[in-house]
């Protein structure tokens, strides 16, 4: 094994677990895009997303305990389970150069959608989706992306937004929902054949990295102007997004 090829997952897989502590989500869609460039299976980058996700999870989540929506997490939980056996179809069913360019389209909408969200708070004076069964479709598709491609946390970022949670509420409910959803969607790569020893192997090489990724982001989130570097860093996730959907021959 390539002594190159594992600093390159290392290096992903801890930018992704910066990006999660800082900011509360997102460690896969950063890592993904940057481990699909890597000569390694794509179900091994699920699988070892998954198992990195939920550690940052584990790491983050109690400083957020008391703020957290327990109604919408219950819901949340209970619908992302049912969504998690479809994500998995659709790994295993989908040729690969499908779901990378699914991705890569997904990376370029969500980017696009985080940057202009402000605007669209704005524009927003009150909460959307007050019934409590809007819940329950966010919930599913996050069970879907979550078991497919690890991305369980972006349609909660959705409907935090449309409910316009408080930022304490955001936090601690989305941190939450990723120990809960992280803990079955590894169960169901487990249980669909995602786990590989490759996959073990650079989760062990990785976790130093993840610790260390995980106590700088706790550091910088309450240090540094937030907004402006996510800002620059969803410009990015555009950038990775394209490179993912149009692809060098």
């Amino acid at each position: 094994m390539e002594i190159t090829l594992i600093l390159l997952i290392v290096a992903a897989v801890s930018v992704g677990a910066l990006m999660k502590s800082v900011f509360g989500f997102g460690e896969a869609i950063v890592s993904m895009p940057l481990l699909a460039l890597l000569p390694i299976p794509l179900q091994t980058s699920v699988s070892l997303i998954g198992l990195a996700g939920l550690t940052v999870a584990l790491l983050t989540v109690f400083s957020g305990w008391r703020h957290i929506e327990r109604p919408v997490l219950i819901r949340l939980a209970v619908s992302t389970v049912i969504g998690i056996p479809a994500g998995l179809a659709l790994l295993h069913l989908a040729p690969a150069i499908v779901i990378t360019t699914g991705l890569g389209i997904f990376l370029i909408a969500f980017g696009g959608y985080s940057l202009f969200k402000k605007n669209l708070s704005r524009a927003i004076q009150r909460p959307l989706l007050n019934n409590p069964g809007w819940v329950l479709p966010f919930g599913f598709a996050s069970g879907v992306l979550g078991s497919a491609y690890n991305f369980n946390g972006v349609p909660v970022v959705v409907y935090g937004t449309l409910r316009r949670w408080n930022p304490d509420r955001f936090r601690g409910t989305l941190q939450a929902h990723f120990l809960i959803s992280g803990v079955f969607v590894v169960i169901g790569h487990a249980l669909g054949g995602l786990w590989t020893s490759d996959a073990f192997l650079y989760y062990a090489y990785s976790l130093p990295a993840i610790l260390a990724a995980t106590a700088l982001g706790v550091f910088l989130n309450k240090r540094i102007p937030a907004h402006n570097f996510e800002r620059y860093l969803f410009v990015v996730i555009i950038l990775l997004g394209m490179v993912l959907v149009f692809p060098k021959s």
